[in-house]
């Protein structure tokens, strides 16, 4: 039968050590976990490593491997028979549970949420002492002032539990890891498996400095998605804090209508040195964009659609949208142009999907399509798109030429920015 002792965090912290002749030798401040694993799911991961000892007046780490925790009627006792002190390497190597996770903010994967830790579950067996679950519930913070037993036992007359909320450690990404920023790549790689909505939720609930080196440590297609969900103010900051070259490569990244609402918000200093930063077909794009006002179509149009000859067949379509692998909005409406972009025709996925291969798409297109013109007012996109059943709507200037698209999902975030801003 294999030797299984469970403690917590809470009850081994301030203990006392004592040496196999009984006394006393210091009191522990910390425990140290293995942060840097030889392999994927490596269990020596959580494997507890070190102890920080306060012996009179000095702290200083030691090997756990000569410590030994005994539990006895929910008292602990911790006893050690020698002092091997831990290199600098093997002590930043590690993660201070007290000072790098206890009370700090962590990401629970599974709920997709910040929450904040309570205690550290641990657990001895013959191979060591792991870490094996952050408590994130209120029998943890009862438990770390003391009152849990005696709170529960009076609630257990009434027949009421004090629910257990655990988080398995490895579905925890810890964040604010204010001295282990050599290692964000390495500590926020599960963050990365995160939807951009969701990720974009919790960097929001963070503190700006660790909201910044999160998204810092996101490479530049998964910062973009993140970028265009995150909500005004907040997209503001990244930008703003971020150095120019590393916020252009990812504004690059995003559609150029998200870019110019973004940039339309910063000074016109920050936004310039952006624009030229970027590449100068995404620059153009965005440039022209702003000079529309805040009140005409052109101002939420997106630039990002797909657009093709009356004359190709329905393969030839296929082959191109295979090679581009488009956004999904820019498949809600496709459109038919002449060689001066004039738009002549419109076609959605539906009517490419059924139709031969061999068909052109000037038999598959609806001609003479409702548009919107780019310098119309706003108010007139709802009552297209409200008469017209459509999910996008062609941009064209004074003289039919393509802009670019209203989507149905921008005018919807459009209205609902409008209403909080009333609110406020």
């Amino acid at each position: 039968m294999v030797s299984l002792t469970t403690f917590y965090l809470s009850g081994i912290i301030g203990k006392e050590a004592f040496g196999a002749d009984g006394d006393a030798i210091g009191v522990i401040r910390d425990l140290l976990v293995n942060a840097v694993p030889s392999g994927q799911n490596d269990p020596n991961q959580q494997l507890v490593t070190g102890v920080k000892l306060r012996i009179r007046k000095e702290s200083k780490f030691y090997s756990f491997k000569s410590f030994r925790v005994v539990k006895a009627r929910e008292m602990l006792s911790v006893t050690c028979t020698g002092l091997t002190e831990l290199s600098n390497d093997e002590v930043e190597n590690g993660l201070l549970l007290v000072e790098n996770i206890l009370d700090k903010q962590i990401v629970d994967m599974n709920g997709r949420k910040l929450v904040r830790v309570n205690d550290v579950r641990l657990a001895t067996l013959p191979a060591g002492t792991f870490a094996v679950a952050v408590d994130i519930g209120i029998e943890g913070l009862l438990r770390r002032i003391g009152i849990a037993l005696p709170i529960k036992r009076m609630l257990s007359l009434f027949n009421i539990n004090i629910p257990a909320k655990f988080i398995l450690w490895d579905d925890v990404q810890a964040i604010d890891y204010s001295n282990l920023n050599i290692r964000l790549s390495k500590s926020y790689a599960k963050l990365h498996t995160l939807h951009p909505s969701d990720l974009a939720d919790i960097l929001e609930d963070m503190g700006k400095k660790s909201s910044m080196s999160v998204f810092a440590a996101l490479d530049e297609e998964k910062a973009a998605d993140v970028l265009e969900e995150l909500e005004t103010h907040a997209q503001i900051h990244i930008v703003e804090n971020l150095p120019v070259n590393k916020a252009a490569d990812v504004l690059e990244k995003m559609p150029a209508d998200e870019v110019a609402d973004i940039l339309d918000e910063l000074e016109d200093d920050r936004a310039e040195m952006l624009l030229k930063e970027m590449d100068s077909a995404s620059s153009q794009e965005v440039r022209e964009l702003l000079e529309y006002d805040d009140d005409l179509v052109g101002s939420i149009m997106t630039t990002d659609y797909l657009s093709f000859s009356a004359t190709m067949t329905i393969a030839e379509v296929l082959v191109e949208l295979r090679a581009k692998k488009p956004e999904a909005a820019e498949l809600y409406n496709m459109f038919v142009t002449e060689s001066n972009d004039e738009l002549i025709g419109t076609f959605n996925l539906r009517d490419l999907v059924v139709s031969e291969p061999y068909v052109s798409v000037s038999e598959i297109m609806k001609s003479d399509p409702v548009s919107l013109f780019d310098d119309q007012k706003v108010g007139a996109i709802a009552e297209i798109i409200s008469k017209y059943n459509l999910l996008a709507v062609p941009v064209v200037d004074s003289i039919n030429q393509l802009q670019g698209m209203v989507v149905v999902d921008d005018v919807v975030e459009d209205l609902i920015n409008k209403r909080r801003t009333k609110k406020r």
